[in-house]
Formats: C-alpha cells, structure tokens, sequence
C-alpha cells in the first residue's frame, strides 16, 4: 500500500516523514499515548498550585489589596508588573502565527500551535490582575459599554479601558485563530477515535468537516483574513499598555520610546517562553523529527536580535533622561542604577543584554540545554524590567514627604506563583487533549519537501 509522499530533509523537518508517520506521532498524543509519570508529577503541582492561587484570591476578596505590599506612592506593586510581564509572552504566539504566516516562514509550521496555545493562557493570566487590582472586582463589568439606563459609560481616559480593549480584542481574534486551525485536526482525530465518545466530541468541534475542497478553500481564505488581522495586534497591545505609563508625567514613565521599547520586550519575553515550552515537549514527546535544531536555531535568532532592540531602548531612555537636562529624570535612572531596587536594575541587565549574547554563535543556538537555561533567565530579566519600571517610578516622585519604599509581601510572591502554576496546568492539559502541532500544516510540509526533493 502506498504511504503517499515522503519527505526529504529540509531542516525544518527530518527526511522519511509520511502522513501516516506524522499523523501517528502527532494524533497518538492525544488518542493512545499514555501518559508518563513525569507528565502526572507535573500536572498535580501544577494542579496544587493552581488551587492555592484560587484560594489566595477568594482570601483577596475577603480581605482586601491590604494582602498586598502596595502603598502609597508604590500603588501598582507587582499586580500590574505582572499583567506587563503575562501579555509581553503572549506577543510570540501571535507573531509565529500571524506574521510568519503572511511572510512564508516554514519553520513556524511545527511550532506555531502550542505558541498560540501559549498566547491564550498568557492573555488569561495578564487579563487577570488588573481585575484584581481593581479593589472592587465585582465592577469589572463596568469597563465595557453596555447599554443601561443610567447613562454610564467607561472613563475614555482611562488606561483601565485601553487595557480592557486591547486586551479582550487580543483574546477573541487570538482564540479565532487559533480554533481555525485546530478544525481540520479535530477531523482527523475524529475519525481516527477508537472511543464513540471522544468521536462524538471531535466531531462536534469539526464543525462537520470534511476535508472537501470547497472547504479547504474556505479555511485557506478566513485563515490569511484572520493572520491579516492579528498582526496590527502583535504592535497595537503591547503599544497601548506602554501608554498606560507613558501618558502619566511622572518621571520615568513619560517617555515617548516605550511602544515600540515595549514591543520588542515583548516579543524577546514570548520567544523566551517558546524555547521553554519547545525543548521539554519535544523530549518528553518524542518530536525530534518535527521540531528541529533549525527551530531552535531561528527563535535564538529572533530572541538575539529583540535583546539587542531592547539594549538600544536602554540607551535611548538613558541618553533622553540625561540630554533633557531634566533633573527629576536624571535622579530617577541614577535611582536604578545606585538606589535600594539597583539588584533589579543590574539583575535585569545580565539577564536582558548581557547573557543573550551568548546566541551569537551557532553552537550555542543549538545547544538546548543551554537555551532552556538562557530562556529562563531571560524571562526573569523581563519580569524584572516590568517591576523596575512599576516601582523605581513611583516610590521617589517629585514630593519628598510623599517617597516610600515598596516590600513585596508573601501574598505578593504567592500571587506571580500560582499565575505561573495556573499557566502551567492549562498548557499540560493542552499538550493531553489536543493536537501540540498542527497536523493538517505538517502534512502539507511533507508535500512540499518530497516535491522538492523530487
């Protein structure tokens, strides 16, 4: 019996790929695979800290922001460094998705699904601590214009509503695209379902798929609408949140170069977060042969060239403080160099600037182990350039008697904790449930290299 197409080697996928051999690896994840100990273990921390997080947050109702460290002038803290930090990784979901798509890129192929994945449960997480930073959570609703009868309508100048636009417009048209694509999977696993229950429930999510090429044809067109869409959004959201700060004049924070400096920390954080998610998924998997060193490879790159981006901004908002001759300025950058959060400052620096040049060289962008390391370290540095930019602004202003110092409390710490434990369980239940990589793409790159290689 034929097996179809056989792929070469073409660096993004490994020669002797079939359908057959790529719908087995990929569909069997979901369907037959059982699951390790490793993935249990896993789950379950995951799991408990997800719950405590939901404690925490139900005592947070009942008690009150006083749980927090945040004061007076620091009245931001941590809830909003940590919402910055959730919707800067959500930005490389998006990007593999949308951008890649329309420039042609292959190597988006194998990684783009869990990316948007990635981008969903960021833009949850992200969504989440302003609501709760809010006081008054039960108003949430109030952000949005719905019609009532007592005329209400949201505080336009507020940077609460801009983030509730931008933010729920990232989720809906992310969610979009990323349920577009996993129609034509919940087909396959549909029709390959030994149990009539899980059948029925891919075929629910099919939406009657069939494979047709009226269909095909169809997805093709809403799928490129769809990408042309959400790539306004990979600059647009990250830009309005950087005008949350950028529009207060207290002195650094008024600084017109945060959109685009925001953006590309945005993107160097969600990068970061690929390669976290991309090398113990493609070991505990067993996808070597879909997800390549040339994967690995190219995000390095992508992360290199954003890190040097963002060294750029560093400098910018340096020399701006200093050539401004504005001394509220100037004492604020000589706050983060000298000053009692300066362990952020430099901690920042090692981790944004100085180790990513480690990529470089090629050995080193393929060397996982060590880009699992820098990933990580990277996405600590970036965490602490949003509590940099939150806290060393705020606590010395331009008021003396109003300076005060802001100490994170447990309940600080307990809160980014179970945010990113929350994430982690929603990306394992992922990675079980559904398709990690999108079946219906591989396949097309199976085509297309035993083309080439015809």
């Amino acid at each position: 019996m034929s097996l179809g197409p056989v792929s070469t080697d073409i660096g993004v996928l490994q020669a002797g790929q079939t359908y057959r051999s790529v719908g087995d690896r990929i569909e069997g994840q979901v369907l037959d695979h059982r699951t390790g100990r490793l993935w249990w273990i896993a789950f379950g921390v995951s799991g408990c800290g997800m719950l405590v997080f939901l404690a925490a947050i139900g005592w947070l109702f009942y008690k009150g922001l006083g749980l927090w460290g945040i004061n007076i002038p620091v009245a931001w803290g941590f809830a909003i460094a940590n919402c910055v930090w959730w919707i800067g990784i959500g930005h490389a979901g998006t990007f593999i998705s949308a951008v890649l798509l329309l420039a042609r890129q292959r190597w988006r192929t194998s990684i783009n699904r869990f990316a948007e994945a990635m981008t969903l449960f960021a833009a949850s997480m992200a969504g989440l601590f302003p609501i709760l930073h809010l006081g008054r959570p039960w108003f949430a609703y109030w952000l949005a214009p719905y019609p009532n009868r007592m005329e209400l309508w949201p505080q336009w100048r507020s940077p609460l509503v801009w983030d509730f636009f931008a933010i729920a417009t990232y989720l809906t048209v992310s969610l979009l695209f990323w349920y577009l694509g996993l129609i034509p999977d919940m087909a396959s696993l549909r029709d390959r379902a030994r149990q009539r229950w899980k059948a029925l429930t891919f075929g629910l999510l099919a939406l009657g798929w069939r494979g047709e090429a009226r269909q095909w044809a169809r997805h093709r067109t809403a799928y490129l609408l769809l990408a042309g869409l959400a790539t306004p959004l990979v600059v647009s959201v990250h830009s309005v949140v950087s005008l949350d700060f950028a529009i207060g004049n207290t002195p650094g924070y008024h600084s017109t170069i945060f959109p685009p400096f925001f953006v590309a920390g945005a993107l160097l954080s969600g990068f970061a977060m690929v390669i976290t998610l991309a090398v113990p998924l493609r070991h505990f998997f067993g996808l070597q042969a879909l997800i390549t060193p040339v994967h690995f490879d190219n995000a390095a790159k992508v992360v290199l060239a954003t890190c040097c981006l963002l060294g750029y901004g560093y400098l910018a908002e340096i020399f701006t403080a200093f050539y401004s001759g504005d001394r509220y300025e100037i004492a604020v950058t000589l706050q983060r160099w000298t000053g009692p959060y300066a362990f952020v400052y430099w901690g920042m620096i090692a981790c944004n600037i100085g180790l990513p040049q480690l990529l470089w060289w090629r050995a080193n962008r393929r060397n996982l182990a060590l880009l699992f390391g820098l990933s990580l370290l990277i996405n600590l540095g970036m965490w602490a350039e949003r509590v940099m930019i939150v806290v060393t602004s705020l606590y010395q202003d331009y008021l003396p008697s109003s300076w005060g110092l802001y100490v994170p409390t447990r309940w600080d710490w307990l809160f980014l904790a179970g945010s990113i434990c929350t994430f982690a369980w929603l990306f394992l239940l992922f990675v079980r449930l559904l398709p990690a990589i999108s079946i219906a793409e591989m396949r097309g790159l199976v085509h297309d290299s035993a083309k080439e290689g015809a």
